[in-house]
């Protein structure tokens, strides 16, 4: 019997031939991501458990993201908790202000195809963009890891998705994110791997892949998985070895379940207020008038993001009465997005350019929105009071669809 990608990189991880849906085994760590967010309490509980030094400083990454700058009193202790135990135990790669974290897991090089990686994030899914398993876990698992190297994790079952195909103009990886959520539910992949494949996939660029791997957890997924190729190669600053260029599903694999799409049945969607799961094409949500735009996240953050949106705003100007805010997933964005010249035309055309970092997807430093507003955005959770009061309505959408929404003052195409 064959494997899944996610059975080959625990069963190479753990040191067996094979594992299968349902073992639950020890795994050993090769990295964890703590935020900004959950640092006290990972601290806390570290003590709690009775741990004088962690597993490895140089297998741990610190990044403050949600919180930067400050926008409320308490979040100054975080940043001297984290400070303070950077301190104590030695820790050397910490990111203070550089960007998002699950931009920089692997814009900086620390993940890398095959590895087993833990973040106190619901969004560290985002790395299976390179082939690496990657999820989210709480403060009290993190403590674990942290003083021990270990964690167990239950094998899940695998829903294959398959896209063949090229994918209309104006389409994006959101697009067809969003459209397998709304067929899946928001929990139709509930502790399962989602493994993509198929030759839409395979001329994706990683940061459409990351896309997608992010997203996963909104249908409940408990990892995403793309195969490396010389593109996740490139990206990660290295060569595949043997075991990273096997790392696909195998044909005579067991999965769950086959999803199978063509590219060219994809359109412009949006989730609509307030599930991330009601999908509805953007078509049939022509003229809506919004308020703001949002065009940032972990999820649509990166460089192609924003040139999508400046192609789409070059030469206009955001509708009158609507705000376009736009945050880059990092500092090193930010710096390619101003040599390219998007920044320029973003600016121009109005936009209000934040620092890096979490910013408006999380309801912080600037930008929430009050009773009866309503804001497209590129992020990818569009909760009740996630960006603002539980009255303001939240689309999601893709950074061309959104940048369209800007000059319109409306959802358009």
């Amino acid at each position: 019997m064959g494997q899944t990608m996610i059975e080959k990189i625990i069963a190479h991880n753990i040191g067996v031939e094979s594992v299968k849906p349902g073992d639950i085994v020890t795994t050993e760590v090769d990295r964890v991501m703590l935020d900004d967010i959950m640092i006290p309490f990972i601290v806390d509980k570290f003590h709690e458990m009775g741990f004088t030094k962690v597993w490895d400083p140089d297998k741990i990454v610190l990044i403050y993201d949600h919180l930067v700058p400050a926008s409320q009193q308490d979040d100054t202790r975080h940043y001297r908790v984290g400070d303070a135990f950077v301190k104590e135990y030695g820790l050397t790669h910490v990111h203070r202000s550089d960007g998002i974290c699950h931009q920089l897991m692997t814009e900086a090089g620390y993940v890398k195809p095959g590895d087993v990686v833990f973040g106190t994030d619901s969004h560290t899914t985002t790395y299976g963009c390179v082939g690496a398993f990657s999820t989210g876990i709480g403060y009290t698992e993190m403590a674990a890891i942290l003083g021990t190297g270990n964690l167990w994790v239950k094998v899940p079952e695998t829903i294959r998705v398959e896209i063949q195909g090229t994918l209309p103009e104006g389409v994006m990886s959101k697009d067809i994110i969003l459209r397998l959520i709304g067929d899946l539910g928001a929990d139709g992949a509930t502790y399962r791997a989602l493994e993509f494949v198929g030759s839409t996939i395979d001329t994706m660029t990683v940061a459409s892949r990351m896309t997608m791997a992010n997203m996963a957890i909104e249908a409940g997924a408990k990892c995403a998985m793309f195969t490396p190729d010389e593109k996740t190669a490139e990206y990660c600053g290295i060569r595949l070895d043997e075991f990273q260029k096997s790392l696909k599903g195998d044909r005579d694999a067991s999965y769950l379940r086959t999803m199978t799409y063509q590219a060219e049945d994809f359109e412009p969607v949006m989730a609509c207020p307030s599930q991330v799961d009601k999908i509805r094409k953007v078509s049939e949500l022509e003229g809506v008038p919004i308020d703001q735009v949002f065009i940032g996240s972990c999820t649509n953050g990166r460089l192609e993001d924003l040139q999508a949106a400046a192609k789409v705003l070059e030469g206009k100007k955001v509708a009158p009465f609507v705000k376009l805010i736009v945050t880059p997933a990092s500092r090193r964005v930010y710096e390619e997005a101003l040599a390219c010249g998007a920044l320029q035309i973003l600016g121009k055309a109005g936009a209000i350019i934040t620092h890096p970092g979490c910013g408006l997807c999380c309801g912080r430093t600037g930008g929430i929105l009050c009773d009866g507003e309503r804001v497209v955005a590129t992020n990818n959770r569009n909760f009740l009071g996630r960006m603002g009061t539980s009255k303001v309505e939240i689309y999601l959408a893709s950074p061309a669809t959104a940048a369209a929404c800007a000059v319109a003052g409306k959802i358009t195409v």
